[in-house]
């Protein structure tokens, strides 16, 4: 096959074979099994499930974080301060009126802060690809349908034609 274009047929391509870190392996069955509940979840997907998956990954980032800062930084104080704080940091609001005061709770704070401003958008473009992918998939499948519509068309009117000019 020329012009440097690959066979839509080949094996590299196929799943679990082609590049990335999982080239030349196997898909095993609880690996397929995973993948296709993870599927047929994303399938699933609405603008609801999806901010709720968004919140859910925040929140769960400021719950972790609020017990580890309020177990290493007694400045902090209660555990509803400490939570009041992960949730301010993960969004990145940050009010300022609480404030890790130990070199624990700073380390925390940074980790949080990381892991907020990296977590959060990758979940929130995972989404974002599952709606996109989605319409595509709707656009593709119109389009094949017009196309089946409109050779048919040029059929009926090759046939119109050839009977005319017999």
């Amino acid at each position: 096959m020329g012009h440097g274009r690959r066979n839509v047929a080949d094996p590299r391509l196929s799943a679990g074979r082609g590049r990335g870190p999982d080239a030349g392996r196997e898909i095993t069955p609880v690996r397929a099994t995973i993948e296709e509940r993870l599927q047929r979840k994303i399938e699933k997907l609405t603008i609801i499930r999806a901010v709720r998956m968004v919140a859910l990954v925040a929140l769960t980032l400021a719950a972790i974080a609020a017990l580890f800062e309020w177990a290493v930084d007694p400045g902090i104080g209660t555990f509803r301060d400490s939570l009041w704080w992960a949730v301010v940091t993960v969004t990145t609001v940050g009010y300022g009126d609480v404030v890790p005061t130990s070199s624990g709770g700073r380390i925390v704070a940074a980790v949080l802060m990381l892991a907020g401003v990296s977590a959060i958008p990758i979940t929130t473009s995972l989404v974002v690809s599952v709606f996109i992918s989605r319409l595509q998939r709707q656009q593709h499948e119109q389009d094949a349908e017009e196309r089946k519509e409109l050779v048919a068309r040029l059929e009926r009117i090759e046939a119109l034609l050839t009977r005319e000019s017999a």
